[in-house]
């Protein structure tokens, strides 16, 4: 039997020589795709430079401990991001799935036929069967399939890190929008209030034939469409808290924010002095693509190694008899080696144009996604320079307008001007009041935005030709 064996392993190995001549059985190796060079970022002014690590609890920096536990609860409670985790367990079990097919299969049975024939009495049979198959992999290709799902795995995983990093950020920003609808239902309804009593006074000198009609019925459309407006700012701030529940992992209409000040509660962080050297690196979505690469570069190799021969071992044993006691007295026993030659099916050479064509796909994903992250972080640093420019107007209009607004205050009290004027004035501070509003939220946005854009807290991962074994993920230190 052991010649038997050796003499099929000798023409499996013959035929893998001649095929080897003429066939490119070669596994890639995995290289990062090239891409053009970022040496620089605009916008910076030399403020930011390159940085070796960036904050993993980055948020905290906004100094507003509520913020602190909306996160926490998002990253507990979140159905998305457990989806991402549960995919990642998939993706563990797969790899075990594809070991599998290193191993021989067993089918064992017993049972007992019945027979009888006319005139015949009623005859029993007993038997009992075992039979081993069991597919070699000489050559590896199982080992490549392997190899290929902890890539998968690793992708997987990283997916969960972009997910992780996205839901943060979403609180965060929805959070800031929250407050920003609180400070401007306030401001709003002050306007709307002044707005009321400039009516009054229009309608009072109506009356007195001292203005025309035509600026009251002008004051009463400015009123309704303040009114508008007010009515609008509402319903956004209860979609928008609907939408943070949801991401709190808390039914819709079930979470009710506090009302609370933006300018007061949340405070500028200091901006973030290093953009990651390697933040290709450290962008989550970027290393899945990579980890994508490989696993396709793995599959390649996998469909390349299926043309050569594939050795079968099979072996069957098992007994019968028509009695109990002379059932195991007789034994039957069969070893019988096979190959199979698949470089003449089809089918695989054309799945190997699939798994090329495919791994072509995956290289231009991961460019896609690198070329994502440089507009992503070019992005962010160009809103939030303007932001803070703009910042700079705005409150130097704001200061402007305050001095205005109390120079009138004092001519109302000594009969200059009339009460029409003062409230005038009071409605163009609250307007630039807004504007300064709706420019902190911008800064607040934009700088998450930009720890977003660089990868938050993740650490440099650096993707080999081989991939280590699954591990469940972990979050940036807490």
């Amino acid at each position: 039997m052991p010649s038997l064996l050796a003499r099929v392993a000798g023409a499996a190995g013959l035929c893998a020589a001649l095929l080897c001549g003429c066939t490119d059985l070669s596994t890639p190796a995995y290289r990062r795709p090239d891409m053009p060079a970022k040496e620089s970022w605009a916008h910076t002014h030399g403020a930011v430079s390159a940085a070796a690590t960036v904050d993993p609890q980055w948020w905290k920096a906004f100094n507003d401990p509520y913020l602190n536990t909306l996160i926490d609860k998002a990253i507990s409670a979140n159905v998305d991001i457990k989806i991402l985790a549960a995919r990642i367990g998939v993706a563990s079990a797969q790899i075990g799935e594809a070991q599998a097919g290193e191993l021989p299969t067993v089918d064992a049975g017993a049972g007992i036929d019945y027979e009888k024939s006319t005139g015949i009495a009623l005859t029993k049979t007993y038997d009992v069967a075992t039979q081993v198959n069991w597919d070699i992999d000489i050559w590896g290709k199982v080992e490549k399939s392997v190899q290929a799902q902890k890539a998968e795995f690793h992708a997987s995983e990283a997916d969960w890190r972009a997910g992780w990093l996205t839901l943060v950020a979403n609180v965060a920003t929805t959070y800031f929008q929250i407050l920003q609808f609180d400070d401007q239902i306030k401001e709003e309804q002050q306007t709307l209030d002044k707005n009321k009593q400039i009516l009054t006074i229009y309608q009072q000198m109506y009356a007195n034939g001292v203005a025309p009609k035509t600026e009251v019925l002008r004051q009463s459309a400015e009123i309704n469409g303040l009114a508008n407006e007010l009515l609008e700012l509402h319903r956004e701030r209860d979609t928008a808290e609907n939408a943070l529940a949801t991401l709190i992992g808390v039914p819709a209409g079930e979470f009710k924010m506090p009302v609370g000040q933006l300018r007061q509660r949340v405070k500028f962080p200091d901006v973030p002095m290093g953009l990651p050297a390697q933040l290709l690196g450290r962008r989550p979505d970027v290393v899945a693509a990579q980890f994508r690469i490989l696993e396709s570069y793995d599959e390649v190799g996998s469909a390349r190694l299926a043309q050569l021969p594939t050795i079968s071992l099979t072996g069957r044993a098992g007994t019968a008899a028509f009695s109990l006691s002379d059932l195991f007295k007789v034994f039957t026993l069969s070893f019988m080696p096979s190959i199979d030659l698949p470089m003449f099916d089809p089918s695989v050479h054309a799945h190997i144009k699939t798994t090329e064509a495919q791994s072509k796909v995956a290289e231009e994903q991961y460019r896609q996604a690198v070329f994502t992250a440089f507009e992503e972080v070019e992005n962010a640093l160009v809103n939030l320079d303007a932001h803070k420019k703009q910042r700079v107007e705005l409150l130097q209009q704001n200061e402007q307008l305050r001095t205005v607004a109390a120079q009138v205050e004092a001519q109302l009290k000594e009969g200059l001007v009339s009460q029409l004027e003062v409230l005038e004035s009071e409605r163009s501070l609250a307007s630039a009041e807004l504007s300064l509003l709706a420019n902190h939220e911008q800064i607040l946005s934009d700088t998450v935005t930009l720890y977003k854009a660089m990868g938050g807290g993740w650490t440099d991962v650096e993707v080999a030709n081989v991939a280590s074994s699954s591990a469940a993920p972990a979050a940036p230190a807490r």
